[in-house]
């Protein structure tokens, strides 16, 4: 179980603190969250998403305004994954949660052969039904644990495999209009996440339970950038400040730049 606040050494103090203002950052810039707001958190039972509870857990203690959180996990029938070790934790925690069953396993290995990642296809019925509980469970905001290096990888991803330039953003509302989607720590270095949920010792699940495999594509991305790190110290820093910085006259998109009216 995660150290109490008493226990937690002073570096993870320091951690946490440097998490949080990240955080703050990206929701004075974009507005995630606020007064009256009732937040679904996704718990997938990986880092991300525990440090994501945590420090929301954090500023709901500390900000000028009031809003609720809702814990939810998808149970979606991956065959030997511990759900009781995320139910003893949020019964921890003493928060309000969900633990909701969907069987899309079979649904995936069903549709996709051996051999082929599975990820695309189970993000996609995780993410339907996360949309269709947040409505049913009177969310205003759905919060993911996307980090830093989520929308570094994505929109590379989209470069090389779709033709689009595009990525993650902080806060999104989806497609039907029903759900505000947004990313707390999309500021936040994958490797401060990572030291973070080590120091308080969250009890993570690792991802590779489906047996599956893990999604080349997007390792590969990251295996890219981390090469070119050695020779740009601060690449990760650059590629997302250049995500906030879009000149579209540059581009070569009509639809939101007509170059014929020069």
């Amino acid at each position: 179980m995660a150290p109490t606040a008493a226990t937690v050494a002073p570096e993870t103090h320091d951690l946490e603190r440097r998490i949080a203002r990240l955080m703050a950052e990206c929701n004075a810039q974009f507005g995630l969250y606020g007064e009256g707001d009732r937040i679904l958190v996704g718990i997938s039972g990986g880092k991300d998403s525990y440090t994501l509870l945590h420090l929301l857990q954090r500023v709901q203690r500390k900000a000028p305004f009031r809003f609720e959180l809702l814990a939810f996990h998808l149970d979606q029938g991956h065959p030997g994954f511990p759900v009781h070790r995320i139910r003893e934790y949020l019964e921890h925690l003493r928060i309000e949660f969900v633990i909701h069953r969907a069987d899309t396993y079979s649904v995936v290995t069903e549709k996709i052969p051996v051999g082929q990642t599975p990820c695309s296809l189970c993000s996609r019925l995780r993410r339907g039904i996360l949309y269709t509980e947040a409505e049913r469970l009177g969310c205003s905001r759905i919060a993911l644990g996307h980090h830093r290096e989520d929308l570094l990888e994505t929109v590379l991803l989209n470069l090389f495999y779709s033709g689009q330039l595009q990525t993650m953003p902080p806060k999104l509302r989806s497609d039907d209009g029903r759900n505000v989607v947004i990313r707390p720590l999309a500021f936040v270095p994958e490797a401060w996440i990572a030291e973070f949920a080590q120091q308080m010792a969250f009890p993570v699940i690792p991802c590779t339970l489906c047996g599956r495999g893990r999604d080349l594509k997007r390792d590969r991305m990251a295996a890219l950038v981390d090469s070119l790190e050695r020779e740009i110290p601060d690449i990760r820093k650059t590629m997302l400040a250049a995500l906030g910085n879009v000149h579209v006259s540059h581009l070569l998109d009509g639809r939101v730049f007509d170059h014929r009216q020069i």
